[in-house]
């Protein structure tokens, strides 16, 4: 097989559409900011702010970026929901500018940069950056890696490589998951080719700068015994079973508009102008078959898909040519799909009406958004049934981190006393005070679970929401008061899991 690198004349570059891609970003980016205040805290939120306040260089479940980043925006803009989705929301409207640029690469005019762009009003982008997590970072910077890399090989611009590194080892400040882009892109290109693209000495450099970029964060996992891989384990036998069983279905939902990324990968694949850049299509039948082995979320491939979208933008554009009738049923797939976009991620059913719902019972994140202050207010009385001498000796207890974080965001100011717990990073800042010897509790446990976790327990009631939205907490969740038999510091080992 002849391996050769498509010249660059092979495949030109339009102007950059940023009139329509402009608009498209604005609006999206405008959506997340009216949407955010409705609802409440997400749960993985409402532990990144606890995190932001114990800044380090990583954390046992993740790396520090996002928890500082939300911590950035509560000193900006204040302490409120609205507050920590703000970047988030450029993030997505940054997005949409790199999946036009990636269609531009590959020969994509304002049609196809425009398709591209629209990517990001799918299920999952809007959930992803409606939120305060990681998703959102981490498909900005997959979509960034993608970019340099199509530079690199399609264009033979080598110096890309450079790029390409220093995006992938920043991205390993918020999450690990970009080392399976770059896993999966050097065996495509180790299958396919072009080969003498590793023996590259630019992309070696850009490698080098990967490491450089990111070795703070190596050297903390390797310090810690590479906390990231126990917490990797703990997810694959916590819900292995259910991700491999929806990680191929998952893969039509991420997106609207499916056939547009498959006409990319079949296009790339086919096409002898975009033979340099085919290891794009055969990295994601790589990751897909890596994630089935490592029992992977089935988002987890959502970065590299959207690149295939913006890819398959121009085929499908060029397929549109002179046939108004075929435009006519893009603009209306267009349409419908982002409004089912929007419907299925974004809080635009009023709260009293979610109960029941499609979008409640599709997406858990919506469901996780809802009932906290009133979780936190059943904390709050049975924390007043006690006396006050036990009021004194009292902290609180969660037994996961959004139970955690709803307490400390709600707690204060109802005069709730510090709360703990055993889950994920959270377990570090503990154990309390040993003179602390009863435990206002939140356990997602029977009451004989409860007794082997913090001694004798009194169950003071299940959570419950005034929407009737059912989520983990409405589910599982129920309020202890229970008095340890054993100091905390010989108890507290016992308290730590991961999930």
């Amino acid at each position: 097989m002849t391996e050769t690198l498509t010249p660059r004349a092979e495949v030109g570059r339009e102007p950059m559409a940023w009139l329509p891609v402009g608009l498209i970003a604005s609006a999206v980016t405008l959506l997340l900011l009216a949407t955010a205040n409705r609802y409440d805290y997400h749960r993985d939120e409402l532990y990144f702010r606890v995190l932001g306040n114990h800044p380090a260089w990583g954390y046992v479940d993740q790396p520090p970026f996002t928890p500082l980043l939300d911590r950035l925006a509560i000193e900006i803009f204040g302490d409120s929901v609205w507050a920590i989705r703000v970047p988030y929301a450029l993030m997505l409207g940054l997005a949409a500018l790199l999946a036009a640029m990636i269609a531009r690469e590959v020969g994509g005019g304002a049609g196809a940069q425009s398709l591209a762009a629209s990517v990001v009003f799918g299920t999952f982008p809007l959930s992803s950056a409606h939120i305060g997590s990681t998703a959102a970072p981490d498909l900005l910077v997959w979509l960034g890696v993608i970019l340099f890399v199509i530079r690199a090989l399609l264009h033979d611009r080598p110096r890309a490589w450079l790029w390409a590194g220093l995006v992938a080892g920043l991205g390993l400040y918020n999450k690990h998951l970009v080392v399976l882009l770059l896993l999966c892109l050097a065996a495509a290109l180790l299958v396919l080719g072009p080969r003498r693209a590793l023996r590259s000495p630019w992309l070696w450099a850009g490698a080098a700068v990967a490491l450089l970029a990111g070795l703070p964060n190596l050297i903390y996992q390797v310090a810690d015994g590479f906390p990231q891989l126990e917490m990797a384990r703990a997810l694959a036998e916590d819900k292995g079973d259910e991700s491999r069983v929806l990680l191929l279905p998952f893969q039509f939902l991420l997106l609207g508009l499916p056939p547009v990324w498959i006409a990319g990968i079949v296009t790339l694949l086919r096409d002898p102008r975009w033979r340099p850049i085919r290891a794009l299509a055969v990295a994601y039948l790589l990751m897909l078959i890596l994630l089935l082995v490592v029992a992977g979320q089935p988002y987890y491939p959502l970065g590299l898909l959207t690149a295939l979208f913006a890819i398959g933008a121009v085929p499908t554009v060029r397929w549109l040519d002179g046939r108004p009738a075929r435009l006519r049923w893009l603009v209306a797939g267009v349409v419908v799909f982002s409004a089912m976009g929007i419907a299925t991620s974004l809080p635009v059913i009023p709260e009293d009406r979610l109960a029941g719902s499609i979008p409640a019972a599709m997406n858990q994140t919506i469901a996780d958004q809802i009932g906290w202050p009133e979780y936190v207010a059943q904390v709050a009385d049975a924390y007043r049934t006690l006396p006050a001498a036990d009021q004194g000796r009292a902290v609180l207890f969660a037994g996961n981190y959004g139970e955690a974080g709803a307490l400390d965001r709600y707690g204060r100011p109802l005069g709730l006393p510090t709360v703990y717990s055993g889950h994920n990073e959270l377990h570090h800042l503990g154990p309390p005070p040993d003179d602390k010897t009863v435990v206002v509790a939140l356990l997602q446990a029977d009451p004989a679970r409860a007794g082997q976790l913090l001694g004798a327990c009194t169950e003071h009631g299940a959570l419950r929401n005034s929407a009737g939205v059912e989520n983990e907490e409405t589910e599982e969740a129920h309020v202890y008061i229970c008095r340890p038999a054993v100091p905390w510091r010989a108890l507290w080992p016992s308290l730590q899991h991961y999930g």
